[in-house]
């Protein structure tokens, strides 16, 4: 595995209709689609023209898997991770498995539930699912957590992954927006190895969730593509520090995910 101990290295969406979210996505993004040829599941690995960022599938009919959008971190031993994870007040959802050809993973939730898989991938390639290093149309921008509990989490995560506190947004009655870094990418206030933040979780919000944020080339443009393509619009564009404006929605069978870009 090329990346860091605690990179994101996939994003993966479970959804009812793969055709249809390969039509929602794909303008919007800016992907393209291959069929994986994973034995016994229709897996399709979406891409930009630079890498792959990550995957989308049909969960069996039996499995109670609504559609969402998860995150896959990168970690040196999975096993090991798992059982700490357990012992941190987490849960194991799907234990450690191996995929062929892919790597070793797992499915879990930390302690306030919100659901990530954690992986090893045998390639040797470094992944740009999440771009650190420069901005990336169609890869993901941002990482964010809304918990009950943002103390509990931010140590939960940083004892595990490597991640640590670089500075906070005062949102007056909302709380602090507290923006996470991973350790072993840069030096505090660097501005290198930003991942995301960690936010108080909304009441409107049901469970405590990751929103991951997809970079856009335009703004405006994505809020008129997922207003007329089935898609609803949570948070209408907001500016963020550096010009860029972010926004939240769903998509046409009700997963959420968050999109980053500028105006032209």
């Amino acid at each position: 595995m090329a990346n860091h101990h605690g990179d994101f290295i996939w994003y993966e969406l479970s959804t009812p209709d793969i055709d249809a979210a390969q039509a929602f996505y794909a303008p919007l993004l800016g992907w393209s689609f291959a069929v994986s040829g994973m034995e016994n599941m229709e897996y399709h690995i979406f891409s930009t023209p630079e890498s792959a960022v990550g995957g989308m599938f049909k969960p069996p009919a039996d499995v109670p898997m609504p559609p969402a959008w998860l995150g896959y971190i990168g970690v040196d031993d999975v096993d090991k991770m798992a059982e700490s994870i357990t012992h941190g007040g987490g849960t194991v959802h799907m234990p450690p498995t191996d995929i062929p050809g892919v790597g070793r993973m797992a499915m879990l939730a930390d302690p306030q539930g919100a659901m990530f898989y954690i992986m090893r991938g045998l390639s040797d390639e470094e992944s740009l699912s999440f771009s650190y290093d420069r901005p990336r149309p169609g890869h993901c921008a941002w990482n964010e957590l809304s918990t009950s509990d943002p103390a509990d989490a931010l140590h939960f995560y940083g004892q595990r992954f490597g991640w640590v506190k670089d500075g906070d947004l005062d949102m007056g009655p909302l709380g602090k927006y507290e923006f996470l870094r991973h350790a072993g990418r840069g030096e505090a206030g660097s501005g290198a190895g930003i991942l995301g933040a960690v936010m108080p979780k909304m009441p409107e919000m049901p469970v405590c969730a990751w929103t991951y944020y997809f970079r856009v080339p335009d703004i405006d443009t994505a809020v008129s593509h997922i207003s007329t393509n089935d898609g609803r619009i949570l948070q209408e564009p907001m500016e963020i520090p550096g010009g860029d404006f972010s926004l939240c929605a769903l998509d046409p069978h009700g997963a959420a995910f968050g999109l980053v870009g500028g105006r032209k």
